[in-house]
């Protein structure tokens, strides 16, 4: 079964919370042929401005979009918009009916709760967000890296969508061949500095 994986993509989306993601599935692609097509969505399709300036052409608009198995949405300042725009609200709506996984990282949570995704569910979002979600009504937030509730998994911020994805794989394709994505894309991260402590403020 070839699986259509959907990156969402809006003006002000933080880069590597679909980049990252993207990276994994079409790794997944190349290393496992027929297992999936990845492709972009924005709601007119074309170009569109990411949070540092990046520019992307999405591959399809919201009414041309293949109907997807996997839904990714995105953070970024974007989000603020996005989570109360009819059009997004209605695409994700729409998707989720027939998609095996609706899935966000960072502040992407907040388009799901709009558009009524994580009702009665765990979902975590970045840190710098927590208390905003938890002032959504209905949604249980954790502090996790992901929070998998079946057919809705939500990652924390940016580098967090990479973990997800590569949990995703494991859960709808198999543990090993996301260990061989892993591999593939040398991702065993050893971040520099881990004893200075760091403060915000």
């Amino acid at each position: 079964m070839t699986r259509t994986v959907a990156i969402v993509l809006f003006e002000n989306a933080e880069e590597l919370d679909w980049a990252g993601p993207w990276e994994v599935f079409t790794m997944l692609k190349q290393l496992e042929p027929g297992s999936c097509e990845v492709v972009s969505v924005s709601e007119r399709g074309g170009e569109v401005r990411c949070a540092k300036g990046l520019r992307v052409l999405a591959d399809y608009d919201f009414s041309t979009c293949p109907a997807p198995d996997v839904v990714l949405v995105p953070g970024g300042h974007g989000t603020r918009k996005e989570m109360e725009n009819p059009a997004m609200l209605a695409f994700v709506r729409q998707a989720a009916k027939t998609a095996e996984v609706m899935t966000s990282v960072c502040t992407g949570s907040f388009v799901l709760w709009g558009a009524g995704l994580l009702a009665g569910k765990r979902a975590t979002t970045h840190w710098g967000s927590m208390e905003y979600l938890r002032k959504c009504e209905g949604v249980t937030v954790v502090e996790e890296r992901w929070v998998d509730e079946g057919a809705v998994i939500t990652a924390a911020g940016v580098s967090a969508g990479i973990d997800m994805s590569l949990h995703l794989v494991g859960k709808l394709w198999s543990p090993l061949i996301a260990r061989r994505v892993q591999k593939a894309m040398e991702y065993f991260p050893e971040p520099p500095y881990g004893d200075v402590p760091v403060t915000w403020g």
